[in-house]
């Protein structure tokens, strides 16, 4: 696996995962991405189930997918995934989508930390295993999209409420970040969605939320025809402005 570094996994677009445009969900293209992650950090020793045993998981912290094109229902397709720098607190992975015919969908960036299951602080991924892990960082292949960048909301006028519920909560015992995705994208209409398409989306996950919090959401559009998106933990009572959990940055294209 040190000399493997880039791991490959194969995918196809089913009728339960696209969209009414026929296209692939933007919240299962991310599902699929951290479950790459997850299938390419379990084959070198570093998975979640290994991590739990010593009271270690792992967590996003940034998601950035810039796309050309989404499969199509019942199209092949693969993610490549592949670690491309590692600090002593957090990790930057890399994605590239590929349709079977070698067509580029796109690229996706993102930044994970280990943190430790009782306190919620980081961990040293340098010491893990004595820091094999800095022997899967693939430096030859590219990522050619930004990075994530800074997104600020001075909106104080949410856009839409609601509250965490059971379906919303994965293994962690905290809101899934795919969760937090899907939440975001339905402040958009379908109307919208029928003359519009994703072409980059960017999450910032601060903090985390948990069942029986309400969640509120904060949206502005930039000069530039990109929205800035905040999304707020338990706004009002002793705590007027509430708690950020995320941000996110959405910009579209005309169809």
């Amino acid at each position: 696996m040190k000399e493997n570094k880039v791991g490959t996994y194969s995918f196809v677009a089913e009728p339960f995962h696209v969209d009414f445009t026929g296209r692939l969900f933007m919240g299962v293209l991310g599902n699929h991405l951290l479950n790459c992650a997850g299938f390419h950090a379990t084959e070198r020793g570093f998975g979640m189930a290994e991590l739990n045993e010593s009271n270690y998981t792992w967590v996003l912290s940034r998601l950035a997918i810039e796309l050309e094109d989404m499969p199509a229902q019942y199209e092949e397709f693969s993610v490549d995934t592949w670690v491309e720098n590692v600090y002593r607190l957090f990790t930057d992975r890399n994605f590239a989508i590929y349709g079977k015919d070698g067509k580029v969908y796109g690229y996706a960036r993102s930044v994970w930390a280990m943190i430790n299951m009782d306190t919620r602080k980081p961990a040293d991924l340098l010491s893990l295993h004595g820091g094999d892990i800095v022997d899967y960082i693939e430096t030859e292949k590219a990522c050619p999209i930004e990075k994530p960048g800074r997104i600020k909301v001075s909106s104080c006028m949410p856009v839409r409420s609601m509250d965490v519920y059971y379906s919303d909560i994965d293994i962690n015992g905290h809101v899934n970040s795919i969760k937090y995705i899907e939440h975001v994208l339905d402040l958009f209409s379908k109307d919208w969605y029928a003359g519009h398409v994703i072409r980059r989306f960017e999450m910032a996950y601060v903090a985390e939320s948990y069942s029986g919090d309400t969640l509120s959401f904060f949206r502005e559009e930039n000069e530039d025809g990109t929205y800035d998106i905040e999304v707020r933990k338990n706004v009002g009572g002793e705590n007027p402005e509430g708690e950020v959990v995320c941000r996110s940055k959405l910009k579209f294209d005309n169809k």
